[in-house]
């Protein structure tokens, strides 16, 4: 690469994305919603048949058949009795069908009462765009360490 080499911002401005970002931030939600309901099912129903998903340590899924058991294994097991708070950091839109977005998450009561001060997760979403219709193809989770 020459010093003169301008690296490119790569973002589609090419459409209005007012629904894409509506579409995106509604999976999101529905993620929250599958975890503090401990739904597998609709935990996954985004996910594209080939979706790659590596939990918060570091566990990599591949196909929605894996990631479907291990959302049944996680939400019947040590997650059964955890909730969740998602806020959607940004979305960037790299081509008209492609984005990612960053989900930040914090523990809460059953209630929705905030337990983190601070993020506890954040979260690497790459969406497609296939029939109309947004889809993760791929999420990378990581812990956010906490202050002592």
């Amino acid at each position: 690469m020459s010093a003169t080499t301008i690296q490119p911002v790569v973002a589609d401005t090419t459409v209005d994305h007012t629904a894409d970002i509506t579409a995106i931030e509604q999976i999101i939600a529905t993620v929250e919603t599958a975890y503090n309901t401990n739904d597998a099912e609709l935990m996954t129903a985004d996910f594209t048949a080939n979706a790659a998903v590596v939990n918060a340590v570091g566990a990599l899924m591949v196909g929605k058949d894996a990631l479907l058991a291990a959302n049944r294994q996680g939400l019947a097991g040590f997650l059964k009795d955890q909730y969740v708070r998602y806020e959607v950091a940004d979305i960037v839109f790299l081509r008209p069908d492609i984005a990612i977005a960053h989900k930040l998450a914090r523990a809460t009561t059953a209630e929705g009462e905030l337990i983190d001060i601070d993020h506890a997760m954040i979260a690497l979403y790459v969406l497609v765009k296939e029939n109309g219709r947004w889809w993760t193809a791929a999420r990378q989770n990581t812990l956010i360490p906490q202050a002592k």
